[in-house]
């Protein structure tokens, strides 16, 4: 046999060796049958809902700031040395309560001495009167005497007042917020010696600019959003400038609020104001879940659940504004719609 006989009779024995020994492998009893390619999840039952549009108010927000409706910076009437100041900042004090004492010793002098005057104008009145009763006056002698005497009496008045003044009381019910005074600084009428405010009665103030101003009127109820609070609180706009202002354009609003706990005078706060209606779509607060910083629903077609990332707005109750991502009579898994896969078949639960 040749060389190239030989050759192609090894090539012709090696194949069909190999042959044998791979249809052995496929017959014996250790092999395995080959895993599908892929498995279907099973079919979930879920709740629907049907996206609707709700009826919204678009807003703007205007910053303002919470006020007391009674506030007073107490003065002094009259000029004097502080002798006293007898409430410090935070004190509640009671209307007529006495909250500066000024030094009166000048004006109780001048009481002593009107007081003396007006004695001794009495006596002579009544002294000319009998005289005129046996003749020895005249009638327009005493008419003069009841003259001085009524000017006695007048300046025993006025020095009193003047020396009532001397005590500085509160105007009404309230808490001493500031004190700008302490003992031996002189008072004069125009200078501000502590200021009172009723905290019990609340409300917002903001200057609102001029293009919203015809929105508001007089009794309106506002949503007010205080930054130290988690819920907005109502507002009833009670008083609006009639005017704008000068230079800011803007025209100053008040709002009386309903009483809510921890709500202090000189929080900062939002009003909302109204500028247009527009209708969004809302779906339950259930129907929506997050993975990260991304939320999302699962819309139901075509029998399968379909994820579908959104951009939610406002909470209102139980819905949620869908700004983007979904539409009106879109259906979406109503509860636990985290649990499903993207192209999961569902079906709906009665």
């Amino acid at each position: 046999m040749n060389t190239d006989a030989r050759h192609s009779w090894f090539q012709w024995v090696h194949a069909g060796a190999l042959g044998v020994l791979i249809a052995a492998a496929g017959c014996g009893p250790d092999a395995k049958p080959s895993a599908p390619a892929s498995s279907l999840p099973l079919a979930a039952r879920v709740r629907v809902v049907v996206v609707e549009n709700h009826g919204l108010t678009a807003t703007d927000e205007v910053v303002g700031t919470v006020r007391t409706r009674l506030h007073a910076t107490v003065e002094a009437k009259v000029a004097g040395r502080i002798e006293s100041v007898r409430v410090t900042p935070g004190q509640r004090v009671r209307q007529g309560e006495t909250l500066v004492v000024l030094d009166a010793r000048e004006t109780q002098a001048r009481l002593e001495s009107a007081k003396a005057l007006l004695e001794q104008s009495v006596r002579d009145l009544d002294r000319l009167r009998r005289l005129l009763k046996d003749g020895a006056a005249t009638p327009s002698e005493v008419e003069t005497m009841g003259a001085r005497n009524r000017v006695a009496a007048a300046t025993v008045s006025e020095a009193e007042t003047l020396l009532g003044n001397a005590r500085v009381v509160a105007p009404f019910d309230g808490m001493v917020t500031t004190k700008r005074v302490d003992v031996g600084d002189l008072a004069i009428p125009g200078k501000a010696l502590v200021e009172v405010e009723d905290p019990e009665y609340l409300r917002f103030e903001a200057d609102v600019p001029e293009t919203l101003i015809d929105q508001i009127r007089i009794g309106a109820r506002l949503p007010v959003h205080i930054a130290a609070r988690k819920e907005s609180i109502e507002g009833t706009v009670v008083e609006m400038a009639p005017v704008a202002e000068v230079v800011s354009r803007t025209y100053r609003v008040k709002l009386d609020l309903t009483p809510a706990p921890a709500l202090r005078s000189g929080q900062f706060g939002r009003v909302a104001v109204p500028t247009a209606q527009a209708s969004v779509p809302h779906v339950p607060s259930t129907a929506v879940f997050q993975r990260g910083q991304l939320e999302y629903v699962v819309v139901a077609t075509g029998g399968r659940g379909q994820l579908r990332l959104i951009r939610t707005g406002k909470r209102l109750g139980d819905d949620v504004q869908v700004l983007s991502g979904v539409e009106a009579g879109e259906i979406v898994v109503a509860r636990d719609p985290e649990t499903l896969r993207d192209g999961q078949p569902v079906e709906v639960a009665p």
